[in-house]
């Protein structure tokens, strides 16, 4: 148990802007191993969204509420999927070849295309929680972080690191397999059939015929990931995850 509790630490360090991870060792293969908790990690920031949530709504709109949690969860994780959304929106919208959308995505700058995919992610994010039954809220704020940091864990246990001169992702890419697929897909299961019953199965599944697309797309028009696609993946499917529960959850 210590192993997977120093694990978990990790996890959070590297998602959160949290020093949790104080006096643990990461080599290379621990912080593969690590992303067995990414969803867990996911979960944890959710529970904090539902205490702010339970906290703030007696005294804020639900519309500005909605829009703080949002930026909660920005900060809480440092903008960190934000920045690969960017990037990778502009390396796909400007390169006509795999060397050629990397290049872009390396560019620390953003452009149009990048800005306008975030304002679409943000505002998608915003209104489909906003739209969301009050009775389902809590739920959502629990799943959506967890269903976010899973697909991380699929990519990188499916795909390989693409980038030649290594990064940060690559260390948690090359050494996250199916023990680390397995654990959290099993965590993701776990939430959504105490959250939301037999429904959450379907939504589940849902959800992996959309990671199976992602899968595929990265696969055919990269040959792989990179830390970016990986942060880009949660905010598309964190917002997919809303989607879905507004059409399955019948709201």
């Amino acid at each position: 148990m210590k192993t997977e509790w120093q694990e978990l630490r990790i996890a959070g360090a590297f998602l959160t802007r949290f020093p949790v991870a104080r006096g643990v060792e990461a080599p290379p293969e621990r912080l593969g191993r690590s992303m067995a908790f990414f969803p867990a990690v996911g979960l944890i920031l959710g529970l904090g969204l539902v205490v702010l949530n339970w906290a703030l709504g007696a005294f804020l709109p639900r519309a500005v509420l909605d829009c703080l949690l949002i930026l909660l969860l920005i900060a809480a994780t440092g903008a960190l999927h934000l920045d690969g959304m960017a990037d990778l929106v502009d390396g796909l919208a400007g390169g006509k070849d795999r060397e050629g959308i990397l290049r872009i995505m390396k560019d620390s700058r953003v452009g149009a295309m990048g800005v306008i995919g975030l304002v679409m992610v943000l505002l998608l994010k915003y209104l489909s929680l906003y739209n969301l039954p009050e009775g389902y809220k809590a739920a959502a704020l629990l799943f959506m972080p967890c269903a976010g940091r899973w697909i991380q864990v699929v990519l990188a246990s499916f795909c390989r690191y693409i980038r030649p001169e290594g990064g940060t992702g690559g260390a948690f890419v090359d050494h996250a397999g199916e023990r680390e697929f397995l654990i959290g897909t099993a965590t993701l299961l776990l939430a959504a059939l105490v959250l939301f019953g037999l429904k959450g199965i379907f939504l589940v599944f849902l959800i992996g015929l959309a990671a199976m697309v992602l899968l595929r797309f990265f696969e055919a028009r990269l040959g792989g990931v990179t830390g970016d696609v990986l942060g880009a993946a949660t905010e598309v499917v964190e917002v997919l995850t809303l989607l879905l529960m507004l059409a399955v959850l019948g709201a």
